[in-house]
């Protein structure tokens, strides 16, 4: 199953900066492995701010809930999840 994933990342201003590069760090490993995987489909910034809009397939809403809070920022994410089903219209037969 398909998601529309935006995810908005608020670290606190007092964090250490060691710490946060650790986290995005490891956030970045994890992101990729998924990838890799082919759960984490799409990954794009939005330009100008903390955030990115995602294409994530998972097998239901169980297992995006576990990939999502998973995330080593997912403390600090303010994330919104659009379920998707592919359109009747589309020529692209691999987006299920």
């Amino acid at each position: 199953m398909l998601y529309h994933v935006t995810m908005t990342v608020t670290l606190p201003p007092d964090m250490d900066p060691a710490e946060a590069e650790d986290i995005k760090a490891r956030e970045k490993t994890y992101a990729q492995d998924l990838q890799a995987q082919g759960i984490w489909r799409h990954l794009w910034r939005v330009v100008g701010e903390y955030r990115n809009v995602s294409i994530l397939d998972c097998r239901d809403n169980a297992h995006l809930h576990e990939v999502l809070s998973s995330l080593p920022l997912f403390p600090w994410m303010q994330i919104e999840v659009t379920p998707l089903c592919r359109h009747p219209s589309s020529i692209r037969e691999g987006d299920l």
